[in-house]
Formats: C-alpha cells, structure tokens, sequence
C-alpha cells in the first residue's frame, strides 16, 4: 500500500514526533511510505516552550521527512497537497491533537481526496483541554475533511461522535515507546537525581501545564508524612511561580525535588527507575503518552478518573484511579498503593506490553484502510 504521512518528524521534538517515526519504522517493512513535515510547525510565539527541536540528548530516529507544509502561512497548503497528490498515495495518513492545525491541515486533506485517497487522521485530541470559542468550529470542519479516524481512548471517540456523528472510527490504545533505553538501579537512579534513596518516591513527569493538576499533587504530598518524596520532572508552559510558591508552603519542601526543564530521552530512565510509582493528577485527560513509558519501564501508576485514564490504567490493573479530583483524594490514593503488593502491578503491565506493539499498530490501521 502506498501511504503518505503529514505530521510532525525529526527534527521536532517531543511525544508527537516520537509516535509518527515509530509508526513510520512499523508502516515501511510492508509498505510504500513516504513522510511529510512541517516547514514551520508553530510560529514561535505560539510555542510555550523553549526550542521545537531535538536536543542533543534526545534518541529520536532521523526520519529522512519532506517539509512541506507551513501552518502559518496558507500559501502552503495547497502547495504541499499538490506535492503529496503527485504521489498518488493510496492513504494520507495525519495526526491531530489541537485546532491551531485544523485549517492546514483540513485544507490538504480535503484536497487530496479529491484524487481518491482516503485521509485517516490519528486523534490524540478532539476537544482540547484548556477550551478556546473557536475549538469546536474548527475542528468540526476538520472531522469532515477525513474519511476515518484512529481513537486511541474511548473518550476521544466519544468526543469525535460528539462533533461528527457519522464519523467512521476505531478505538486502539497508544502503543509504547521504545526508545529510551533500560531501567537502572533504582537506588542508583535516585542518587542521579540527588534525592533521598529510601523514601518513597512519586514522579510527576511530562509538559507542566493548568489542567495536569500538579498544584493537587503538591498539596496532597503535604498531607503525606516525611516517608514520601516527589518527583517533578518536566518543562513548564507559562511559569512555574504559582507551584514554587505552593512548594515553599509544603510540609517539609525539601521532599519535593524539581527538574523544570524539558527532559532529555537519555535521561528519561533515571526518572522512571528512580520512582516507586508515576501519578497523572489531571483535571482533564483523553489519553496520556506518559502512560506508555511508564508502560515500557514497568512503572505503575495512579490517576484521575478522568478521560481515557482509567481504561489505560484500571481496567489492565497497571495501577490505582483516584476516585476525586483533590488534593485529599491523591493522597489517599498514594497511601493506599503503597499498602498494595507493586509486583502484581508490574506483572499486569507486562502482560499488557506484548499487546502495545507499533506492528500491531501498524496491522490494526491498515486493516481499517482497506475497510475504508
């Protein structure tokens, strides 16, 4: 099959790019695959963090991708559907996962299925979490520009019918990530980390922003007593004041160790190895890219029960759901796994790990083209 991908690839950086070159290496063993990318993703005052690009620290595959497609500038989005339509691909196969792409990307698709080729969207998102009055328009005419869509949680289906009632889908879960390496020694990995090698440790890992409900887990590490440690690891979207402010104010702040910058891949597995369990405090969620490395490191975890959370983590007993979005209810929540036996966690976990392969993936989507 010959299948056209327009998304992010190397050399943008972050969970985006990671997932399209892992479904590229799984698409290319059977099939004719040539990938797209951006000339500019986002202009940069639209982009919260510090570089769009791989670091020098980052195991991203250097995807041999094709710029094509300027999101801010609408003279490339016909330019880039006539290169991807010269191509005659049997597939334009996107990713989406907020609206700022609806009018690039919608403007491609539509074109290029004027030439007989189905477009299959991937949706990480459909109604993003921190909501704007123009999302929902946006979006809904993006939905129509495709003919499928990949769901990789219940809730974003439910959000996609909810738009696009006639929308034709199916619902696979996000497969893991595999390139970060192995677990280290855990006492090893918190000596890293210059944190204390017998507490119990809490890692919050990922992008620090309002609706990931980092300001609940501080305040519930507060109501822990001083046999527990957290774990802040991730680059912050918009500034961190208000949590240092909160983290001053902790019982015994010392506990709290922060890493705000972006993590580098090499240096993810001295986060993982060093925890005892990764918990998403989310206020709002559909699925979470730090589920599959928690996955790929046998991490447990706990989280919200929110959005496609617990179905990732619940239902394949990965690891605990707080039944409240509060800082008592965390608490609790921790409390209690560390009562539980890990062990069964993690063996749940590698249970469910054969099942999260990018093949897998790769076979499920195919499958649905040709239904399509």
């Amino acid at each position: 099959m010959k299948i056209a991908m327009l998304s992010a690839f190397y050399p943008f950086r972050g969970g985006i790019a990671q997932f399209n070159a892992n479904l590229y290496e799984a698409l290319k063993k059977e099939n004719d695959v040539c990938p797209y990318t951006f000339r500019r993703q986002y202009p940069d005052f639209l982009f919260p963090g510090k570089t769009q690009y791989i670091t020098a620290g980052d195991n991203a595959l250097p995807v041999k991708s094709i710029p094509v497609l300027d999101t801010a500038n609408p003279f490339t989005y016909l330019s880039a559907a006539g290169q991807i339509k010269k191509e005659k691909p049997d597939i334009l196969l996107m990713k989406y996962w907020m609206s700022y792409f609806a009018p690039s990307l919608g403007v491609v698709a539509g074109s290029v299925r004027k030439n007989g080729t189905k477009t299959i969207t991937i949706l990480d998102n459909v109604i993003p979490h921190e909501q704007k009055f123009f999302d929902k328009a946006l979006t809904t005419w993006f939905l129509k520009q495709n003919d499928g869509f990949i769901a990789m949680s219940g809730a974003v289906r439910d959000d996609l019918l909810l738009l696009h009632p006639k929308a034709r889908s199916i619902l696979k879960p996000h497969p893991l990530y595999n390139h970060f390496g192995d677990k280290v020694e855990t006492a090893k990995a918190r000596e890293a980390l210059g944190t204390d090698v017998n507490k119990k440790t809490i890692l919050f890992f990922g992008l620090i922003r309002d609706y990931k409900g980092l300001d609940l887990l501080i305040d519930a590490v507060s109501l822990l007593d001083d046999s527990y440690q957290l774990i802040i690891a991730g680059e912050a979207y918009g500034s961190f004041d208000k949590y240092d402010e909160r983290i001053k104010k902790a019982n015994h702040p010392e506990r709290i160790k922060v890493f705000n910058r972006y993590i580098s891949d090499n240096e993810v597995p001295l986060f993982f190895s060093a925890a005892d369990v990764c918990v998403l405090p989310y206020r709002s969620a559909t699925q979470s890219g730090i589920t599959s490395i928690a996955y790929h490191f046998e991490l447990p975890l706990i989280a919200t029960n929110t959005g496609g959370l617990k179905e990732s983590i619940e239902k394949p007993g990965a690891g605990l759901i707080i039944p409240e979005i509060s800082a008592t209810s965390i608490a609790e929540t921790i409390q209690q796994f560390f009562h539980k036996d890990k062990n069964i966690f993690i063996s749940n976990i590698r249970k469910e790990k054969s099942l999260l392969t990018w093949e897998h993936f790769a076979e499920t989507l195919l499958s649905f083209a040709k239904e399509l």
